[in-house]
């Protein structure tokens, strides 16, 4: 016996990461009286691990397992080994999200359709309508405490930095300004408390008010006798029987000892990163390229949102660490509209960043320290910042492949995590600075500025979502085309990238292809 269910048990459903997607998903399917074991390659926090430090709880809680960033992007040079800012612990990135939770809008989800083929980009419609997706994203916003219509509670109050980019957003001619939806609460909601407005929201929420399924889906799914969670358990390869039906799971243990969980059903929610690498990893002489790859697209389209943070050092103090750290998105440009040179929108986000993170980001390359660092530095309490999350097009060659030699403490071939602009985000992300400068001078900034690239947490795609078995991995319920016990359960399945960040999405999909699952396990189909 290994804790609740045996190793031999094959009645269960293996869900491998605890995040967004496989968090959701065990508890969604616990409820519903279905078995599950969920592999969490990282460890469990207590709340009491939580601190509201910037560089002690990058530490403790970051995945840092070697990776290589590959492609023509800064981060290649600044951020060689990690081309990813995501959790390793119960809870995955949830833990370390700010919170946001926007739904994707209606085009988003046929962007093909509606702007064509476009040269270097590998663009596809979601295999699902956002009218298919509305109900599960309302539940979802129920379930995680999303500010707003869903539950009825208030949005958070405006914290100085985003008064001071609102104030500036106005003055240009922006109007969908807002401080939410957030999955933070105003108000007691869900036995959770009401948000203290620390600002350390990145570093985990010591108070419970930011949904992490660490302290809400997890425990709640254990509770019911039908889920057990095994940290320290790092998914090494997925096995399949004779006819290329998934049998089970190898995955290490936290003393480094092979295991073999046996399953009847494998959900693969391990991030737009590891999720490929394992099915890449599984293959087998019956599915050579890696379970689940007959399209070739397993590892593919990786999307990361493009990105760009503009700063204003504005005439009086701002104390832009005041309040949660996303504190307000103004969604004007997130429409689709060509006019303005590019395909696909954007959001403002407002953020603030710590005086460490600040630092480092200033000049991640640590290539020595200038007037430009220093003069921003002190007047960082004169700081206001916004953050650009725009839509970021699918390439083929943007993705996840394996080192040719270079192994990890296990044997396994380490990820290559290779990603390049698309002309078209490149002319996104410049109208996004533009504007952010343009409301940041509005507002009288003595001076604007950007801070480089750094490593983001919307990593989507690689296995992504397709109507046809030849242009993706998964169908419209996250289940392989090729093989119908093995699904994937995260932000992997995304067939674009949208303007919004992508969570919301994650958990409204978990909870749709719960339904599903138990469906067709009732049936006696899986």
């Amino acid at each position: 016996m290994s804790g609740k269910f045996s190793h031999d048990d094959d009645s269960v459903v293996v869900i491998i990461g605890s995040g967004a997607g496989g968090g959701t998903l065990a508890h969604a399917l616990a409820k519903q009286g279905i078995n599950s074991v969920v592999l969490e390659a990282g460890k469990r926090y207590r709340m009491e691990d939580i601190e509201n430090d910037e560089w002690e709880m990058f530490k403790k809680i970051s995945w840092l397992d070697e990776r290589i960033t590959a492609g023509p992007r800064q981060l290649t040079e600044t951020f060689p080994n990690l081309p990813a800012w995501i959790v390793k612990g119960v809870g995955g990135s949830t833990i370390h999200w700010a919170g946001v939770a926007l739904r994707f809008q209606p085009h988003e989800f046929r962007l093909h359709s509606e702007v064509g083929d476009i040269a270097g980009a590998n663009l596809l419609d979601w295999p699902i309508s956002y009218e298919e997706l509305e109900p599960y994203y309302a539940q979802a916003e129920r379930h995680m405490g999303v500010t707003g219509e869903s539950t009825g509670m208030p949005y958070h109050p405006w914290n100085n930095n985003f008064k001071v980019l609102a104030e500036g957003a106005k003055r240009v001619g922006y109007q969908k300004l807002r401080a939410g939806p957030m999955a933070i609460n105003t108000q007691a909601y869900d036995d959770r408390p009401q948000c203290m407005q620390a600002g350390f929201c990145m570093q985990g929420c010591r108070f419970g008010a930011k949904w992490s399924t660490m302290y809400t889906d997890i425990p709640r799914a254990e509770a019911t006798g039908h889920c057990e969670v095994r940290p320290n358990a790092m998914a090494l390869q997925i096995e399949h029987d004779a006819n290329g039906r998934i049998a089970g799971v190898v995955y290490a243990d936290g003393e480094g000892n092979l295991q073999r969980q046996k399953a009847r059903v494998v959900c693969v929610a391990g991030n737009s990163i590891e999720s490929p690498r394992l099915l890449l990893n599984s293959n087998s002489s019956l599915f050579p390229d890696g379970l689940a790859n007959s399209s070739g697209q397993v590892g593919r389209n990786y999307m990361t949102h493009a990105t760009a943070c503009v700063f204003g050092v504005m005439p009086k103090p701002v104390n832009m660490h005041r309040g949660t750290t996303f504190a307000g998105i103004i969604s004007d440009e997130a429409r689709l509209d060509r006019s303005r040179g590019f395909v696909g929108g954007y959001t403002l986000e407002v953020m603030s960043l710590g005086v460490p993170f600040f630092a480092k980001f200033m000049d991640p390359s640590n290539g020595g320290w200038g007037r430009d660092i220093t003069s921003a530095l002190d007047k960082y309490d004169h700081l206001s910042g916004v953050w650009i999350c725009g839509e970021d097009l699918p390439m083929e060659d943007n993705g996840i492949t394996l080192h040719d030699t270079r192994k990890d403490q296990y044997g396994l071939p380490v990820p290559i995590v290779y990603k390049g602009d698309h002309p078209n985000d490149e002319v996104l992300r410049r109208h996004g600075q533009a504007q952010a400068t343009k409301c940041y001078e509005a507002v009288g900034a003595e001076r604007t500025f950007l801070v480089p690239d750094f490593p983001t947490s919307h990593n989507v795609g690689t296995n992504r979502m397709s109507a046809r078995p030849a242009d993706g991995v998964v169908n419209k319920w996250g289940q392989t085309h090729d093989i119908d016990n093995l699904f994937v359960s995260d932000g992997s399945q995304f067939t674009t990238s949208g303007a919004e960040n992508p969570t919301l999405t994650i958990v409204a999909l978990a909870l749709r292809q719960a339904e599903y699952i138990a469906e067709r396990m009732q049936r006696r189909e899986l």
